[in-house]
């Protein structure tokens, strides 16, 4: 890795904790702009939860708020939770049903959705470690 010196586990933090939440928030936004919360809502209530956009405007503002946070550099453990949560429970609701593969073997699986949060929770042991120096 001495070809790449400049790229420390720093940066390369830094660069997760830029990506990451903007993955989530992409979502978020998207849903947003494209009008999709109701029909979003619609499926919750076919899978058990009552008032679907009202559990869909919570997972919109919490991808948008907690992915700030993160962004922000602030309450990132905390933060990381509710997106931790999103992402596992779209990988039960909706995701385990289509397989592993997201695109090329597969649609819709979960690999997308595993890699969130592997790196959430890489985020999350860096905010530990970076707490526990201070």
């Amino acid at each position: 890795m001495q070809n790449v010196s400049w790229f420390s586990q720093d940066r390369a933090l830094t660069l997760l904790r830029v990506v990451t939440p903007l993955l989530f928030m992409a979502h978020a936004a998207v849903r947003i702009a494209i009008g999709s919360i109701p029909r979003f809502g619609q499926f919750m209530e076919t899978h058990g939860f009552p008032h679907g956009v009202i559990w869909v405007w919570a997972i919109t503002l919490a991808e948008l708020g907690c992915g700030t946070l993160i962004l922000l550099n602030r309450y990132v453990r905390f933060a990381i939770i509710p997106l931790l949560v999103i992402a596992s429970v779209g990988i039960f609701l909706i995701h385990i049903k289509l397989g592993w593969f997201v695109g090329e073997h597969g649609v819709g699986g979960m690999e997308y959705s595993v890699a969130l949060i592997v790196m959430l929770l890489v985020l999350a042991a860096s905010d530990r470690d970076k707490a526990a120096r201070r």
